[in-house]
């Protein structure tokens, strides 16, 4: 009973959150129409994701019919990696699409769906671990600080950390 009323607080405090801060919120809750990348870009806040996305040749992919459930970094949480490494993935496009396939789920798991999962297995082929505590939601040790912002081709779940898979 005490693990229902705790996931029905994680469910209900997601379900509430606002997509994002500041006029972004506006900007997202007009996009549901467009796909994962064009809401990336729409949002402004998400300019290495998309580029790390456009290296790794991965831009298609995240247009296509999908759905997918993306975990998105912000520039800020790209900022956290240690100095040189943004350029370094980069410059390693196979490298890249491995850590961008990380954030990765196939199908559209919605904050809903958290109530029944621990762990969804990625685009890359690792699992990511989920979970729940005094009503936030951690994906690994990134932190979901704004989810369901619906996609026509999936949901996107911003995150304050970048995922790096296991080596």
């Amino acid at each position: 009973m005490k693990r229902n009323s705790l996931m029905l607080t994680v469910v209900l405090a997601l379900a509430t959150a606002p997509a994002f801060a500041g006029d972004c919120g506006a900007t997202m809750a007009k996009q549901a129409s467009a796909d994962i990348v064009e809401t990336a870009v729409a949002a402004g806040s998400f300019d290495t994701l998309v580029a790390a996305v456009k290296a790794a040749g991965l831009v298609e992919t995240l247009q296509s019919d999908g759905p997918f459930t993306v975990f998105a970094p912000t520039d800020e949480a790209f900022s956290k990696l240690p100095e040189g490494a943004v350029e370094s993935l980069l410059a390693n496009p196979d490298q890249l699409r491995e850590v961008l396939l990380y954030h990765v789920v196939p199908g559209r798991v919605m904050a809903a769906d958290v109530v029944n999962l621990d762990r969804a297995t990625t685009a890359q082929g690792q699992d990511l671990a989920i979970r729940t505590s005094d009503g936030s939601v951690s994906i690994n040790e990134a932190r979901v600080t704004t989810a369901d912002i619906e996609t026509s081709n999936g949901v996107i779940h911003v995150i304050d950390s970048v995922l790096l898979p296991r080596s």
